[in-house]
């Protein structure tokens, strides 16, 4: 696992309210409870949901040694004690930290500083950390300037170097905002470039219209923000997305999308599931699915990392060469599990807890009406 982390800030809030603007008045004092401590970004997310799934995971990222670093490596090393063995540290860059703010009823908001993740490129990452591995997958590159930057040259390198290494590679993004170097980058071109190297794509709905047409992406977001399921969006319009990005070469697509589960599409194309290195060259059976899955019901207590979650299951998944429908079950359950607790990644149980759940007829949300749904 590569990417971002950092440093999470997760005060707890001890009522509710119907907008963020009703708690943060300039000069109010807002009675809080006990802060929670965690790490957060693509690695630790992803990476610490596996391992608590019971996958063997090598967490890799840029993290400084300053105060904030020492948190992230402590909290790393109460889930495992070698966890935190293959971060980077740099003794002239600022670890990263978010402060998230989640009131109950109100969406997240994140006052996040980017810190070493800015300065992560394809050479941090080793051939000693790949090896013996035989999944490699990356988060957040756009939360990580040197990635997106030339269009996104050190991101395409990155994802070659895995491949070419023999695994079967994975990639995250994240939302960028549109007023931001992130956000006005020529993701389109970018995407076109790295995907032939990605055999697995894991985007949440809004975060990949907004690639392909920031404009639409922006409409989706307001209307997703207003209550509008899928962003006013039709499971038509979503397999479009799917099938675009097949087209631009990755085999395998998960398409998260958020409260209403997420989507599975593969590549019809069976030679290019073979070339996907050593996890896809094995499953059975998964070209040309399509298929959606609502999530499961759960009380939610914080949707922090509930999209990392969601993919750790899916590629706990992978790891156990389950079949599609079994593979996507396991992904929005894993997701809805997460979502159990405050924090990105406590609510994750072990794979068999989590399949003795299933067995018994965990309950599932209503969900927008796809074609096929698992």
């Amino acid at each position: 696992m590569a990417g971002h982390i950092c440093l999470d800030i997760i005060p707890t809030f001890k009522r509710a309210a119907r907008t963020l603007d009703e708690l943060l008045v300039p000069g109010k004092l807002i009675d809080v409870g006990a802060a929670v401590i965690s790490t957060g970004g693509a690695v630790a997310n992803t990476g610490l949901a596996l391992h608590r799934l019971g996958v063997d995971v090598r967490l890799a990222g840029k993290i400084g040694t300053d105060a904030f670093g020492e948190a992230v490596c402590a909290v790393l090393r109460q889930q495992g004690v070698d966890l935190a063995d293959d971060l980077l540290r740099d003794p002239d860059v600022a670890t990263s930290y978010t402060i998230v703010l989640n009131p109950p009823g109100i969406d997240r908001t994140f006052l996040h500083c980017p810190g070493a993740n800015d300065e992560f490129g394809a050479a941090d990452l080793t051939p000693a950390q790949l090896q013996g591995a035989s999944l490699f997958h990356f988060g957040y590159p756009p939360l990580m300037k040197r990635l997106y930057s030339d269009r996104g040259e050190e991101l395409t390198s990155l994802m070659r170097l895995a491949r070419e290494a023999g695994l079967t590679t994975s990639l995250d993004m994240a939302l960028p905002d549109p007023d931001s170097p992130a956000g006005r980058a020529d993701w389109l071109t970018i995407l076109r470039a790295a995907l032939p190297y990605v055999d697995v794509f894991v985007p949440s709905l809004d975060e990949i219209v907004f690639m392909l047409d920031p404009a639409r992406g922006q409409q989706v977001r307001a209307a997703a923000a207003a209550g509008v399921p899928l962003g006013g969006l039709t499971p038509a319009d979503v397999a479009a997305v799917t099938d675009e990005l097949l087209a631009m070469g990755v085999a395998v697509v998960l398409l998260k999308l958020g409260e209403h589960g997420a989507c599975l599409r593969t590549t019809p194309d069976a030679a290019r599931l073979a070339a996907g290195g050593a996890l896809l060259a094995q499953l059975q059976s998964w070209e040309d699915v399509s298929l959606h899955a609502p999530c499961f019901a759960a009380e939610v207590v914080g949707t922090t990392g509930a999209g990392d979650c969601t993919i750790a299951g899916f590629l706990a998944a992978l790891t156990r060469g389950e079949t599609p429908g079994d593979a996507l079950r396991a992904a929005v359950a894993t997701g809805s599990a997460s979502v159990e607790r405050a924090d990105a990644t406590s609510g994750v149980p072990h794979w068999s807890v989590l399949a003795e759940r299933l067995r018994a007829g965990w309950p599932r949300d209503p969900a927008v009406a796809f074609p096929q749904t698992v």
